[in-house]
């Protein structure tokens, strides 16, 4: 059996540009992963199965693109604890954990390309959960260039009470309903500006909005002592930024009555 975290992310930054040939958008995206973990466990079986999480869908399609053409098989366990649909990348980090969990035990392995294929294959944010480090995203997210980016900060993550997440698709198609294409290379340019100047994490503050969601939490974070908060992903999660443990903790108590709340830390491993 092999075990590891599959740990969540925040997107620093998400500026999306028009929709693709194959369906999917242009964007430049920031990707930071945060130590807030689910926790999978896989073994060989004789059969495919996945328990302890009944919505996953993610996790046992990875374990199908591994199984070996002898017609072996993998079934894990999932342990949850980042939020659902919650922007968070937790499904993402599952599957990809997955599969280089049963890659490990397969016989041959395949091999790191291949195995970043299937990634692909999986979701635009799976790739990234097969790297180290920050990185910056482009393509359509799934072309991954290392970034050094500071990681001495403190992260409160918050999910509204009651919040109604839309569907990607929803999201998407909101966004090309509105336009949000406009001035994309513009801003793309200025999220390549920003992170190749940032020294300290007070610099990351210089990244502009999250092109497909918003949040009235961001300005309230930042009230309560955030230098950066926007919403993660396609939302509702936001995160807010802080140097100093104290204010990490005490916007935390204060969000906590507005939704669930977690406080923690950039992470730099898979």
């Amino acid at each position: 059996m092999k075990r590891g975290a599959a740990p969540g992310k925040i997107n620093l930054a998400l500026v999306v540009g028009p929709r693709r040939a194959d369906g999917r958008h242009e964007l430049v995206t920031v990707y930071q992963r945060v130590a807030l973990c689910d926790h999978i466990a896989v073994e060989r079986a004789p059969s495919l199965r996945v328990g302890g999480f009944a919505e996953d869908t993610l996790v046992r399609r990875a374990l199908e693109s591994v199984a070996g053409a002898n017609g072996s098989s993998f079934a894990a366990q999932i342990r949850k604890r980042i939020p659902v649909a919650a922007g968070l990348g937790g499904g993402s980090s599952d599957a990809a954990t997955a599969l280089r969990l049963a890659n490990a035990l397969r016989q041959p392995p395949l091999s790191e390309d291949e195995l970043r294929t299937r990634a692909h294959e999986l979701g635009a944010d799976v790739p990234y959960f097969l790297v180290d480090g920050p990185r910056l995203g482009t393509g359509d997210g799934t072309e991954l260039a290392p970034l050094d980016l500071p990681q001495d900060y403190w992260i409160v993550l918050v999910v509204p009470k009651a919040a109604a997440k839309s569907s990607t698709r929803e999201v998407y198609t909101a966004f090309d309903t509105r336009g949000g294409e406009r001035d994309y290379e513009a801003r793309r340019a200025r999220v390549l500006d920003v992170v190749s100047g940032v020294r300290r994490p007070r610099d990351l503050s210089g990244l502009p909005a999250n092109d497909l969601a918003s949040s009235p939490l961001a300005a309230k974070l930042v009230r309560l002592g955030a230098f950066r908060a926007d919403v993660t992903g396609a939302g509702p999660a936001v995160y807010g930024l802080f140097l100093h443990g104290h204010q990490a903790r005490d916007a935390r108590k204060e969000m906590s009555r507005i939704g669930r709340t977690w406080l923690t830390a950039p992470a730099w491993y898979r």
